[in-house]
Parts: structure tokens; C-alpha cells; sequence
């Protein structure tokens, strides 16, 4: 049988290069925008949360950046927390609340879809984190169709 020889990994250790980057750091030209939309469901899988990172990534490197909440991506826009809001019932917990009011405080706009915010969930405008807008569900294309027209960058989330 062979025997195990390498020694075990430590705290610290290096298993990839992260610091060799392939591709040139792109910045946004001036008035170049973005939108990162979201259908899908918080704490179904890491997307919601990888995206909202991303959202914050376009805003930081000079996209005028809006967060778009429909389906079930309103779910990733609601007040939570345990045994009160903002209670962090376990380390993470916070996770979407924590990351969409840093985007926002650093001048990110998000939107939440009315209809999915009552019909599908249940839950109504002050659910939402404060700052979040709520808007028509006929807003929702429009949203999507205006950013198209400024030749936006679209990051669509979807998980079924």
C-alpha cells in the first residue's frame, strides 16, 4: 500500500499563486454604468453573494452600479435576523444584509420588485433594508431595457 510521505498542510501555507494576475485591471470609463440583477433565492447557494461582491467591484472601479431584485431575489433585500433584526443568529447570517448596505453606502442603487416583495413572499415595503427602492413590476424591464440603452454592462443571476 503506498504511504502518505508529504508533510500535512499547515496554517499559512500557499496552495496557489493569488497574487499573478492574467488580465489588465479594467477600469470604468466615465459614465459608463452597470447592473447586476438577481432571481434568485437568499441562502440557496453562494451566487446571491458572490454577485453582490461583484456589484461592489463595478462600483469600485468607476461603474455607476445598480443591484436589481426580482423573483426571488427580493428575498436577498429583506430585514432579517434572530432573536431580533440584526441579530446575527450565526456567524454569516448577515452575510447579504452586511455586503447590500455596504454597496449602497458606497453610492450603489437597489431596487426591489413590488409584486414578488408581496404576491410571492409575502412581505411588504418596509421588509425591505433601508435604501432599497421599491419599484413597479413594469419597472422591472424597463430597469433592465434603460441600462441596455446606455450600453450598460448586465450581469444577470439566475438559479432555478
Amino acid at each position: 500500500m503506498p504511504a502518505v510521505t508529504a508533510p500535512a498542510h499547515k496554517k499559512g501555507d500557499f496552495f496557489v499563486d493569488y497574487e499573478e494576475k492574467v488580465f489588465e485591471d479594467v477600469k470604468a470609463e466615465p459614465g459608463e454604468k452597470a447592473l447586476v440583477t438577481f432571481h434568485t433565492v437568499a441562502f440557496e447557494g453562494s451566487i446571491g453573494l458572490v454577485n453582490i461582491l461583484q456589484a461592489l467591484r463595478l462600483k469600485r472601479k468607476g461603474f455607476e452600479t445598480s443591484i436589481l431584485l426580482y423573483g426571488p431575489g427580493v428575498t436577498l433585500g429583506v430585514q432579517r435576523g434572530f432573536p431580533t433584526l440584526g441579530d446575527e443568529a450565526f456567524p454569516g447570517a448577515q452575510n447579504f444584509n452586511n455586503q447590500l448596505i455596504k454597496f449602497m453606502d458606497e453610492g450603489g442603487k437597489v431596487y426591489a420588485c413590488r409584486f414578488a416583495l408581496q404576491a410571492l413572499y409575502g412581505h411588504g415595503e418596509p421588509s425591505l433594508i433601508p435604501g432599497i427602492t421599491p419599484i413597479n413590476p413594469l419597472d422591472v424591464l424597463d430597469l433592465i431595457l434603460l441600462h441596455r440603452k446606455d450600453g450598460a454592462f448586465i450581469l444577470d443571476t439566475w438559479t432555478v
